[in-house]
């Protein structure tokens, strides 16, 4: 919602809130979708969301989605040399579930590796057109949660996805 509420501030900018899985959008209506940490990792499928966007977009159309690096699965949330060594499989596609005191899940994210990605966005009649994974920058000096200079130069924390709609 907060996103919502900032890019409010832009006249002119269509917004909407919406079920990731069943758009209020006419069949080919959109050029461009974007997704920045949205929700394809909160959601079971995000195949059927992929699916869902490919529907909206107009042939030629590109959707571009941002995700946590699915390399962070694999190591401890520890900005410190500790957060280098891998604790857990790459391969393990448990949900990350946290619960409040009467264990209602509050919080869940579900990992895919790249793999899995790829083949959620070739399944849904996307062409990649790119696999963005940003460097760290030499001028970013703080830590924040299990990222720091010494993690970030060595490993990527985001992957960005650029998808078009083949036609157009």
């Amino acid at each position: 919602m907060r996103q919502l509420t900032h890019a409010a501030a832009h006249p002119g900018v269509r917004l909407i809130q919406a079920d990731a899985y069943a758009l209020p959008l006419a069949d080919s209506s959109v050029d461009l979708a974007c997704s920045a940490y949205g929700a394809l990792p909160f959601v079971a499928s995000s195949a059927d969301v992929l699916r869902e966007v490919f529907r909206v977009l107009r042939p030629g159309g590109r959707f571009v989605f941002s995700v946590t690096h699915p390399i962070r699965w694999a190591l401890p949330d520890d900005p410190g040399p500790g957060g280098l060594t891998i604790s857990s499989s790459y391969f393990d596609r448990t949900p990350y579930v946290e619960a409040d005191v009467d264990g209602w899940a509050t919080y869940v994210e579900h990992h895919r590796t790249l793999g899995d990605r790829v083949r959620d966005i070739v399944g849904a009649g996307f062409e990649l057109t790119d696999l963005v994974e940003p460097g760290w920058p030499d001028t970013n000096l703080r830590t924040w949660g299990g990222w720091s200079p010494l993690r970030g130069r060595l490993i990527p924390g985001t992957a960005i996805f650029v998808c078009d709609k083949p036609g157009g």
